[in-house]
């Protein structure tokens, strides 16, 4: 139960997700949530809203920080926020996989609807060279697109909303000049507790929550609830290769049977390669491998609807 004297609800805009209806959008859950009693402020400068939230929930009397944007949003949230202050979203953003993945509603009257009668679970989280992630991290052909797409949106000088077609140049791009290098991955402690070595593969992705791309279930057992990520590895090292095992996922998991696929659960990896290989962070650019990765268990607090299960 969340005490009636956490009344305050910070709301942290992100004007490039979604497209301009965001800012509107807060100012609509600023209505609904004051007409319901609490206090409500609406910021776009994410230090003022850390610094805003953590004066508030150090005084006991925050709510909630909802976030208006995509996956981005909620991971620059938990990186930015003090471990404890709950958040939620508003999706605006292109996938909205961790609102889909906690049936975080749409619409400004269920989002409402939460922060009233809603309650707080704590998740685990990944983590990466200190940064942390919700959903997944990933390297290869996928990171080496997503790292394409944002530069090309860092080089346009209007910004703007990143949609499916924006990714279409840049797959284009890849087919022709990507290389899929081999990647291995040093298992330094799996669920257990135990080194296993290193294991190897062309794709390689560690999943904290089970949905990717566009609902992709590649780790369909994943949860942020068990203390360890979901360790997936593809050595297939071809687009078309790529595009089998999407079409085997999407099949109701058939490249679970793919004697090139392999799946671990682990706490602690370390990912590196012989030549420069990107990652990303929950569809954001993160860096160039070497990179260590590990989990923590109950990092990051979230308000969900009540019945929400992860």
């Amino acid at each position: 139960m969340i005490e009636p004297a956490r009344d305050q609800v910070v709301i942290s805009v992100n004007p490039q997700a979604g497209r301009k209806s965001s800012a509107n959008r807060a100012d609509e859950l600023a209505r609904l949530l004051r007409a319901c009693g609490f206090g409500v402020e609406v910021l776009g400068d994410l230090g003022r809203v850390a610094e805003r939230a953590g004066r508030l929930h150090g005084e006991g009397r925050l709510r909630v920080v909802v976030g208006v944007g995509g996956d981005g949003t909620a991971a620059e949230l938990a990186n930015r926020l003090h471990p404890g202050v709950p958040i939620t979203l508003l999706p605006a953003g292109t996938s909205n996989l961790l609102a889909r993945c906690l049936r975080w509603g749409r619409s400004v009257e269920r989002v409402t609807e939460t922060i009233r009668q809603g309650r707080t679970m704590h998740l685990d989280v990944g983590r990466a060279a200190g940064r942390v992630f919700l959903l997944m991290a990933s390297c290869g052909f996928d990171a080496e697109v997503t790292r394409l797409v944002h530069l090309r949106r860092q080089r346009n000088r209007r910004g703007g909303h990143i949609g499916y077609l924006s990714y279409v140049k840049p797959i284009l791009d890849c087919m022709r000049s990507y290389r899929y290098p081999e990647i291995r991955v040093e298992i330094l402690e799996d669920a257990a507790g135990r080194a296993l070595g290193s294991v190897s593969g062309r794709w390689v992705f560690a999943f904290n929550l089970p949905r990717y791309g566009w609902g992709l279930r590649i780790a369909p057992e994943a949860s942020a609830t068990d203390g360890v990520l979901e360790l997936c590895t593809f050595r297939g090292g071809s687009f078309w290769q790529g595009l089998l095992y999407a079409a085997a996922v999407q099949c109701g998991g058939w490249h679970r049977r793919l004697r090139d696929f392999r799946l671990e659960q682990v706490r602690r990896i370390r990912v590196f390669a012989s030549q420069p290989v990107p990652y990303q962070l929950d569809g954001d650019p993160a860096g160039w491998l070497p990179v260590e990765v590990d989990v923590l268990p109950g990092r990051v607090a979230v308000m969900v609807p009540a019945g929400s299960v992860c």
